[in-house]
């Protein structure tokens, strides 16, 4: 296990696999190198990048005398970090030889001051814990307050103050902590939705997401600090442009959700919402919601208003909406000022030829800066066709993609600014520009846009533009889920959907339809966790944060599915009895509703069998069963059949529940009910990888589950919905959560199953 940590903590360092167990080989070497990276932890207070663990291979490799590891490291990564926290030359002598601790002395008597205020802060739980206490703690609070103290001499302080506080270690002392447990592997997917982290993996608790967004949780620059940041490029008019953006912003965290107005936004999309909103929100900060609309083709005005919903109905409110044709006229007057900087130039290869990594260099890419000046003029008075010019910048791509396209001809309408312009900028041009014109302190974007941040720094910084920094993270991914625009749109055209809210999708306006209460999403978004890796999920555990969300939430109701007609031949009452149901029977103080309960009731056919087998414990001969909420036992007296031999109702006698024996079980019913439709929902597609084609070899639609819905077109539902509206929600008992469809209309309710009560044990 020791060995493991190490690898991981030298791989993280910066150090190919193969070199960290070429390391690990090397008793001293891995001894030192695990000090320095401890130490330079410690002295950081952050993450080591991967220039800072180089350098500590280096000095621990070299150094003959172990003894001097732990002041060097301090002092070197100390003078690492001020050197990038001061990009611009001169570096002022003084001020780093002071902030490096040149000329410092630390005292022993200084030592066991701090060490003696750290041991009283935690002198109870110390007292308490004995030698089982985290003593790093009181290292660090110790360092925290003598930075350039020796490590050592610190720690030796530790140990004689602490042995004079709790005396020797007794055998008590010396005994392991007991082990927790592992779960075995059957049980690890059936834990509840609160267990549920990191790729469905289970945990004692999860960090709320604002716990785990909140200030440094995420080790992210702030707001000024940009340069900070590994990988950051600074030019020498960096600082002066971030001094310029806090006096804008005031220092305020600013982030912005920018999706593409041309798609229903999916689960992947509600992890991206909740992480730039929600990391604003916890850091007291403001959301920016930008449509990217540079792609006229594809826009469509019902997509503008559906993401505008869905972030609504998530929960949160952006700062302002605003839209990248905002800044159309900004964005080509910079093209323009990229073209006179030698950066950025026409060209005539046509789509085909810029395809790929490995695309012929342009033969126009050093074409006079007049003559594209010229040309790119020309392509914005329409002059050329589509695909006859392009405007392409002088970079190449972390990818190793050569001069991205910048501008490019289309002649379709703008839904916003019409036939205005005919050239459209790219994504690879626009993002990083309308960021910087926001002044987005933190812009944060799956992993599949690392590979571009090399040209989101490039073109700030050739423009002498404030540039914010990219963070990237992991992609929320389900399985048996397509969330694929296009083929969400093949499902449609095949007939397989109805549309990009049938409730058997994973986009957000189907898991609303569905009745997956948004809060679900919410929390299931935070389980999950903002991780850098890319997670795929089973779709249960997202089911299981539902049904914690339901479970308090939605009242309960009785409905019947299939239903069979019982006569209660002495009906104690003349008339029908009122029956108080709680909503919440767990809760009564959350209020009653009122249900009729008359001589003739409905209940589940499969709740009643006149051969039942070993353990059935529903109405059967001789076994009564009790009516739920009423009060009253029925007990069989005769069958009734129709000329085919099924049975069409039952006769029953009935009795109080507390004159006699307590029945096996009690069942729902309902009584006066109304009819109602009900679609219950099971899987779109058979396997977990539907777009595998190694899982599906025919290909996403021969996966298609045939069972995947269910319309029972006669339910009955007690009277207490009556009045429900479109997305209601409510637990049918014993059947499960089910929500109202905007199908529903006056006099003829539809329902959809969102979950089942409890998790079907088949779904693993």
């Amino acid at each position: 296990m020791a060995a493991l940590d190490s690898l991981s903590l030298f791989t993280g360092l910066g150090l190919s696999e193969h070199k960290a167990r070429e390391t690990l080989k090397n008793t001293a070497l891995s001894a030192q190198l695990r000090e320095a990276a401890t130490q330079a932890q410690q002295t950081l207070g952050s993450t080591i990048d991967k220039a800072t663990g180089t350098l500590l291979y280096g000095l621990a490799s070299r150094l003959r005398d172990p003894r001097r590891l732990s002041f060097l490291v301090s002092y070197v990564a100390t003078a690492l970090e001020y050197v990038r926290s001061h990009p611009l030359d001169p570096i002022n002598t003084q001020d780093f030889e002071q902030e490096c601790g040149v000329g410092v002395m630390v005292t022993p008597e200084q030592i066991e001051e701090a060490v003696e205020a750290a041991i009283n802060r935690h002198r109870p739980q110390l007292l308490e814990e004995r030698y089982r206490f985290n003593m790093g703690l009181l290292m660090g609070e110790a360092r925290a307050v003598l930075k350039w103290a020796d490590g050592k001499m610190i720690k030796h302080e530790v140990d004689m103050q602490v042995l004079h506080l709790l005396g020797p270690k007794t055998e008590n002392d010396l005994e392991k902590k007991p082990k927790v447990s592992k779960p075995r592997p059957e049980e690890k997917d059936r834990r509840t939705a609160k267990d549920v982290v990191e790729n469905g993996e289970a945990a004692g608790q999860t960090l709320s997401l604002m716990e785990q967004l909140r200030g440094e949780a995420l080790k992210f620059h702030k707001p000024g600090e940009n340069y900070k940041t590994p990988g950051y490029v600074t030019t020498p008019h960096t600082m002066d442009l971030l001094k310029q953006h806090l006096e804008i912003t005031g220092g305020q965290v600013r982030t912005r959700f920018p999706p593409e107005p041309n798609g229903i936004l999916h689960i992947g999309h509600a992890k991206a919402i909740n992480f730039n909103f929600g990391y604003a929100k916890a850091n007291n900060g403001i959301c920016f919601l930008r449509f990217d609309d540079t792609n006229p083709e594809k826009e469509e005005a019902k997509f503008f208003t559906a993401i505008c919903d869905m972030v609504a109905w998530l929960g949160y409110t952006p700062y302002k909406v605003t839209y990248a044709s905002d800044y159309f006229d900004q964005l080509y007057a910079w093209a323009v000022e990229l073209i006179h900087r030698g950066q950025a130039y026409v060209c005539h290869q046509r789509g085909e030829e810029l395809k790929g990594h490995n695309s012929l260099p342009s033969p126009w890419r050093d074409r006079p800066i007049e003559e594209s000046l010229l040309l790119f003029e020309a392509m914005r008075k329409g002059k050329f066709a589509e695909g006859e010019a392009t405007l392409r910048m002088k970079l190449v791509m972390e990818d190793g993609k050569m001069d991205p396209v910048a501008y490019r001809v289309k002649y379709t309408p703008h839904h916003r600014t019409g036939d205005t312009w005919c050239i459209y900028p790219t994504y690879d041009y626009t993002h990083c520009l309308c960021d910087s014109i926001e002044h987005i302190t933190h812009s944060l974007c799956t992993k599949e846009f690392q590979a571009r941040r090399s040209s989101y720094f490039w073109l700030c910084n050739a423009l002498d533009v404030y540039c914010p920094v990219q963070w990237e993270y992991g992609r929320l991914n389900l399985h048996y889920a397509i969330v694929s625009k296009r083929k969400i749109l093949q499902l449609v055209a095949a007939g397989a959907v109805r549309d990009w809210d049938d409730p058997r999708l994973f986009t957000l306006t189907a898991l609303r339809r569905r009745g997956f209460p948004p809060e679900a999403i919410n929390n299931f978004c935070a389980r999950v966790g903002v991780t850098v890796a890319q997670t795929t999920m089973e779709p249960h555990l997202l089911e299981a944060c539902v049904r914690d969300v339901l479970n308090d939430t939605a009242p309960r109701a009785m409905a019947v599915l299939e239903p069979l007609q019982v006569i209660i031949t002495n009906f104690p009452a003349a008339k029908s009895l009122d029956i108080q149901v709680p909503n919440f029977p767990a809760d009564e103080t959350k209020g009653f509703h009122q249900v009729p309960f008359g001589p003739i009731v409905f209940i589940e056919r499969t709740d009643f069998k006149e051969e039942p087998e070993p353990g059935y414990k529903r109405l059967a001969w001789g076994q009564p069963v009790g009516l739920r909420h009423t009060g009253y036992v029925i007990e069989l007296q005769h069958v009734v059949k129709g000329p085919s031999g099924c049975v069409e109702s039952l006769e029953v006698t009935c009795r109080r529940a507390d004159a006699g024996e307590k029945p096996k079980a009690f069942i729902h019913w309902v009584s006066q009910p109304l009819t109602c439709e009900i679609r219950l929902y099971e899987r779109l597609f058979q396997h977990k990888n539907p777009e595998d084609p190694a899982e599906v070899p025919g290909g996403f639609l021969s996966d298609l589950n045939p069972a995947s819905l269910q319309v029972v077109e006669a339910a009955l539902v007690d009277y207490s919905v009556a009045l429900a509206k479109p997305f209601d929600k409510f637990q049918f008992e014993r059947l499960g959560y089910f929500s109202v469809d905007p199908d529903s209309c006056q006099g003829q309710l539809v329902f959809n199953r969102t979950v089942t009560l409890k998790e079907d044990p088949g779904k693993v």
